[in-house]
């Protein structure tokens, strides 16, 4: 994707070897990156959320591991890195599922080819994780293609796409999962418009999908949470696409916290509701995804206060609440299978259901 016009991933590799990201905490206010030295520092990065999203998670563990074992490539380090990453976010299942790769690709080799490995195999992760969000664009384009031909008949002038949160290429190494699908619309002719919602409380939408959607010059516009369901009543949308953090081999989808309530809005009002996500995403160890999926709760201060960009330029936190009130700030929600139309994968699309996923994934069904 592009920054200025210039090419630009999320995450990359300098020439020695430390891993540079994007740190998503500063934007949309400044735009900054940031080296990772070591481990600690990729598990720092994952936690305080300088990266996020389900894909790139994975990613940036995977390099964690490789900086660990450049620092020390000994069975000790192997398993104290894994540990410790896999302790940062605990809802997103490609983190354990980039994790147990890299112990795959290492653990068996001597220790003076770890490193080495660790690094090629962080690597090629990163770029199968290019191609499967451009692959998955693909198919969500055949979406919004057809949604267009349709809204284009009954006179419609654009396409209205309502997202949540983050789920663009900041999330991801390249390309984004739920985004995917309107860069390539948009890269096409198809005149898209996205509402933003702000997705409180880290305000994702707000601060990076607008961000991500203006560096590539994608009409868009922000929305508070509580809008969704007001514009889909009026006809002012048209799809929602959403991403996802872990999906249950039945169904079930887990997603930043206010998921939900758009599903419930966009079914009531007839809206499709659409779930972008890799196949690295589906959990096929769980059924149940309200019973099973752990949610993750932060730091309520993420709640009480907010940052951004004060009159002098300075970008800084305030609270909002009064200073005795409690918060609670937990992560994310499930969206049962039900309200969802269809999941854009990058083998197809299929029904939210274990035989939708399977139909796309057949070697999941034992």
């Amino acid at each position: 994707m592009k920054i200025n016009g210039k090419d630009a991933r999320s995450i990359r590799v300098t020439s020695s070897q430390n891993v540079e990201i994007i740190d998503q905490i500063q934007l949309p206010h400044r735009y900054a990156t940031v080296s990772l030295y070591t481990v600690e520092d990729a598990a720092r990065a994952i936690r305080e959320m300088w990266v996020r999203g389900a894909p790139l998670i994975g990613v940036t563990a995977a390099y964690g591991v490789a900086l660990g074992l450049k620092a020390d490539p000994s069975d000790a380090m192997l398993e104290r890195a894994y540990t410790l990453l896999l302790s940062t976010r605990p809802t997103a299942v490609n983190l354990r599922w980039a994790l147990d790769r890299t112990m795959v690709a290492v653990r068996s080799l001597p220790e003076s080819d770890r490193c080495e490995a660790a690094y090629a195999f962080a690597s090629a992760l990163a770029e199968e994780d290019v191609v499967t969000n451009s692959a998955l664009g693909d198919h969500g384009l055949t979406v919004l293609e057809a949604l267009w031909l349709r809204r284009q008949a009954e006179g419609a002038e654009r396409l209205n796409i309502l997202t949540h949160c983050n789920a663009g290429w900041l999330a991801t190494v390249d390309w984004g999962t739920a985004l995917a699908p309107v860069y390539k619309a948009f890269d096409s002719g198809i005149p898209v418009h996205v509402w933003v919602d702000e997705t409180r409380p880290r305000n994702q939408g707000a601060a990076l999908t607008a961000c991500e959607l203006g560096w590539h010059g994608v009409p868009h516009t922000v929305i508070p949470d509580n809008t969704g369901g007001h514009l889909m009543q009026h006809g002012m949308v048209d799809v929602v696409i959403v991403g996802a953090d872990r999906v249950t081999r039945t169904g079930d989808t887990c997603n930043k916290i206010g998921t939900y309530l758009k599903a419930l809005a966009a079914s009531d009002n007839a809206v499709p509701f659409y779930v972008a996500l890799p196949g690295s995403t589906v959990d096929w160890s769980i059924r149940d995804g309200l019973r099973e999926i752990v949610i993750e709760t932060r730091d309520p201060r993420e709640v009480t206060h907010i940052r951004g960009e004060n009159s002098a330029g300075d970008v800084v936190a305030v609270k909002l609440t009064p200073k005795d009130s409690a918060a609670a700030n937990y992560g994310f929600d499930v969206t049962p299978a039900r309200l969802v139309s269809g999941f854009i994968t990058e083998r197809g699309v299929c029904a939210a259901s274990e035989k939708g996923l399977l139909s796309l994934f057949p070697q999941e069904a034992a």
